[in-house]
């Protein structure tokens, strides 16, 4: 399967990307922060950065999605699917830090790009508290992430839930509450009880 881990900053995707991938013996693919050559600058003045910060993560992730789908020779688990960055991208739009120029540019680079993604075979997203999140953004001490408001987690978390909302009509969503996190077997059952699902509703789909 192709796993894709959603969820707002913070939320903790990336040690359940590895503990799926360890448990499962897939490819654990990481969202790209640590080689981010925009990041800091970003968080630092997002007026200025905004645009370049989504122009870079979009091919970036375009690029992961595509080794995951052509090269992975196993399954897959991906931290951030290339579909949530539209979510950054909207808010930053709406909040004025990047113009509808700029916008329009990215909306074309990525409705392009679309024509050559598959959806996840499911979606796993981590439902988190916005205060939850920010306590682990501080505890786990990046500094370009210093800057975070609570303000800035409520609206990308607003934006997470319609996201997940509009994922259901293409692709299998699994919702876990993630404010207290579950061990990674309560986990994997679920995972492995919602692939069961796809797999009745794709036979579904192929009954003459």
């Amino acid at each position: 399967m192709f796993i894709g881990i959603s969820g707002i900053i913070g939320a903790g995707k990336s040690t359940l990307t590895q503990k799926i991938a360890q448990h499962l013996g897939y490819e654990a693919y990481n969202e790209p922060v640590r080689d981010n050559p925009y990041l800091q600058d970003f968080y630092a003045d997002m007026n200025r950065w905004g645009a370049m910060m989504q122009i870079h993560l979009l091919f970036r992730r375009f690029e992961q999605h595509q080794q995951i789908v052509w090269n992975s020779k196993k399954g897959a688990v991906q931290d951030r699917t290339i579909y949530e960055d539209t979510i950054f991208a909207r808010m930053l739009h709406n909040a004025g830090f990047i113009d509808q120029r700029d916008y329009d540019t990215y909306l074309g680079h990525f409705n392009l790009m679309k024509r050559y993604l598959v959806y996840p075979d499911l979606l796993l997203y981590l439902r988190v508290n916005p205060e939850t999140s920010l306590q682990r953004i501080a505890e786990r001490g990046r500094k370009a992430e210093a800057g975070i408001t609570l303000d800035y987690m409520q609206k990308l978390h607003h934006g997470y839930e319609s996201f997940i909302e509009e994922m259901s009509q293409y692709t299998r969503v699994l919702t876990l509450d993630w404010n207290q996190i579950l061990e990674i077997e309560e986990v994997l059952e679920r995972i492995l009880e919602k692939a069961g699902e796809k797999r009745e509703f794709l036979r579904d789909l192929t009954k003459p």
